[in-house]
Formats: structure tokens, sequence, C-alpha cells
């Protein structure tokens, strides 16, 4: 049948998206990578740039542990075992020694009682939102949350919602208030680290003001917090947001094992009886197919060697590479937000020089990413640098020189 009315529509659509500028469809394709030489980190090829190579500032993978050879090893022996898929969701038959095991190391790493592996960190939010909330919960989440999590309120479907301003405890705590004597409970959630400004949640704070008022409610306030971006590489240890701001008491913690780790996947942490309850009702983690074998057995050999001295020295020297970076970029007098997380945001300010900075980068050997509305508010369109562990000191270098000679 002719889709044409239809997909008329979707092209008109997309022409809209296209001429504001904000069209995600040129993604650009690696097709090989150089190991590090010299004083230079890896560097990346792409499709239809010949031998042309870039450095990499727009990577998840802040500690280059995809880059590992026991990591690398780790997936190839799970593989050799278990095979490459899972070939089932897990109540039936899809679940292997490599999943116990890895849920067992996070629980223990993150010092909770138990753990359940998803196939993503998305997924995972969207899952235990959606199921740990009742008719009468209401949510409370803060205004510059991940999309996941936007959409995790979308789907849970509680009594209310209701979002407070960036960081604002003080309209946090009016929220809770409001909520005492309207419903059973609420759930409080936060990221830990804001993936587009590098900034982070003051969980210490926010525990403390979930005990302050817990009790207040029939069914208590759960706090869960989306530490994608901090697990793995923040905090002297890896144990990210928690670690350091030195929090006690999140009550549900979720990470993902494509980032600071190196892999694919996502998971949640905390006490049995929650784990329990979403393995019998959650149906993201009930009716999908888990990570396959050798992602599982590789995220486990991450998780050790962050979780080790050789862990350690990778994490202090992302640290260091990221002072270099943000330190170079205010000295240029560019601006961006104070911090020591690995994202490191230049604030433009304007969508038309933000694609001219993103193409001059380039042009130059630069892979980095531009973000613009509705990503970002208006007005603060924002080309998000990621360092990692893998970039050298002149890599860092290199960066910042290109960037002054940009105008």
């Amino acid at each position: 049948m002719p889709l044409t009315n239809f997909e008329k529509q979707l092209r008109a659509t997309i022409a809209e998206v296209e001429s504001q500028g904000l069209s995600k469809a040129d993604e650009p394709v690696i097709v090989g990578i150089r190991k590090p030489q010299g004083n230079k980190g890896p560097r990346f090829l792409l499709a239809g740039m010949g031998a042309k190579q870039h450095i990499r500032m727009n990577a998840n993978s802040y500690l280059g542990l995809a880059f590992k050879e026991r990591v690398i090893k780790a997936a190839e022996k799970g593989s050799r075992q278990f095979g490459t898929g899972p070939s089932a969701v897990r109540f039936i038959s899809g679940t292997y020694a490599p999943h116990v095991k890895l849920e067992k190391r996070l629980a223990q790493f993150h010092g909770r009682d138990a753990c359940m592996l998803n196939s993503s960190a998305y997924t995972t939010v969207l899952g235990v939102l959606a199921t740990l909330t009742s008719p009468e919960t209401i949510i409370i989440s803060d205004e510059l949350n991940h999309n996941c999590i936007i959409n995790g309120m979308r789907l849970a479907r509680p009594k209310d919602r209701k979002v407070y301003k960036h960081l604002d405890l003080a309209q946090l705590e009016s929220q809770i208030k409001e909520c005492i004597g309207l419903c059973e409970n609420v759930i409080i959630i936060t990221d830990g680290i804001f993936s587009m400004r590098g900034d982070h949640a003051p969980l210490d704070k926010i525990c403390e003001l979930t005990r302050k008022y817990s009790r207040q409610l029939p069914r208590d306030i759960v706090l869960i917090v989306d530490d994608s971006h901090g697990v793995g590489v923040f905090g002297k240890t890896g144990r990210g947001t928690e670690e350091y701001t030195n929090a006690k008491g999140v009550d549900v913690l979720i990470g993902t094992l494509g980032k600071g780790f190196g892999v694919n996947g996502g998971y949640v942490v905390t006490s049995k009886t929650i784990i329990t309850f979403l393995r019998e009702k959650n149906p993201l983690y009930i009716f999908t197919n888990p990570i396959n074998s050798p992602d599982a057995a590789a995220a486990h050999e991450a998780v050790s060697l962050v979780d080790s001295a050789e862990g350690r020295k990778l994490i202090a020297w992302l640290h260091a590479r990221t002072r270099q970076f943000r330190d170079g970029l205010m000295s240029h007098g560019y601006e961006t937000l104070p911090g020591e997380h690995a994202i490191v945001p230049l604030i433009v300010r304007d969508t038309a020089r933000t694609n001219k900075m993103v193409a001059f980068l380039r042009e130059n050997g630069i892979l980095a990413t531009g973000l613009a509305f509705p990503i970002v508010p208006k007005g603060e369109e924002t080309i998000r640098f990621q360092v990692c562990a893998c970039h050298t000191e002149y890599d860092i270098d290199y960066v910042l020189d290109v960037l002054s000679r940009f105008n």
C-alpha cells in the first residue's frame, strides 16, 4: 500500500528539523581505530575521510576500557563458552552464569544487597520507575533530568508529578511538604551527573531531606538516582556521585555498563526485596532479552579493573586531563561550567555558531557534538566535550589550540 500522504507529513517534519540546523542524520561512521603512539592517544578513522585521523571528544567511554586487552579477552572467552546471544528472555532460558556473576559483582561494588541487569540504562529507568509507582504515588523530579526519566514519568502514571528547578533544594523540600497527606508515598528521582552539563546532584543533602520527611508518608519516600555518567568514573574509586558527595540513603541506584565500564547494558542495585519485586513485575525486564554473555563477562572484568589500583590510576589521570581541558577553555575566554566530571560543556548560546564550531573542529581532526534545542533549552546551545583517560596531555593541548584559532 502506498503511504503517500503519511510520508509527505513525515518529510515535512524532517525538512523543518533540517532547516533549524537540528538534524542528527549525519552520523559519522567509524571505520577504523589507530592505537596510541608516542605522545598521542587513539585516533579514529571515519567513512569518506580517507586516512585522516580524529581525536574523539564525544564518547561516554570515559576510562577507555573498551580498548583494554583484558576486557576484550573476557568478551572473547564469554562468546566461546556461551555463544553470542541469550536466545530468550531470562525467565524462559536466557539467564547464564555470567549474568549472575556480574549481578553479584555490581551489588558488591555499590554496597547493596542485590542487582538486576537490563538491556540498557534507559530501559532500566523506564521499568524501575513504572513498576515502583502506584496510583497513590507522587513523583518529584529535577527539571534537567535525562530524557529517560521524563519518559519514565509519563509511563508510570502516578497520582501527580512535580518538577523542581535544577538543584533547587528549597523548592524540592516545599514540594515534599505539599505531598504529605495527599498520597501514600513519594518517589524523588534525579540524575547523579547531569549529562548535558556535567554538574552533579547534591545527593548528601537530598538524602537528608528524604530522611527528614519519609516517616510522614504512609509508604515512605523512595529516592532513585540514575548515575549512569557517574558510576565507574566519578569519585576517587569510581563509585559515582554517591561517593563524591558522601551520600547515605540512596534507596535505588541505576547505572550503565556502557559508559565508564566501556561495555553495554544497564543495571539497578538496591535491596533484595525491591529487586525480587522488579523481577516479578517489571515488564521491561521480564519481556526483554538481557545483554549477551560476552558483554556480561567483559563488564565483570571492567568492574574488577575499576575496583583496583590500576582503575584508581586511570580515574586520577582522567580527572587531571579534565582539569587541564576545563582550565584551558577558561584561559581562552570560553564559557563553561565549574565541576570535576569529564563532561565539560563549552556554552555557545547560538545554534548556527555551534554548528559552525563543530564543523571547524571536524576539519581539524576533532570529533565533538553540538547540542541545541530541544536537547538543551534555547539560549544554552552547547558543545559537550567528553574527556577520556585515553587522552594524553598532547591531545588536550591540541584540542585547545584548535579552539583558540576559531573565530
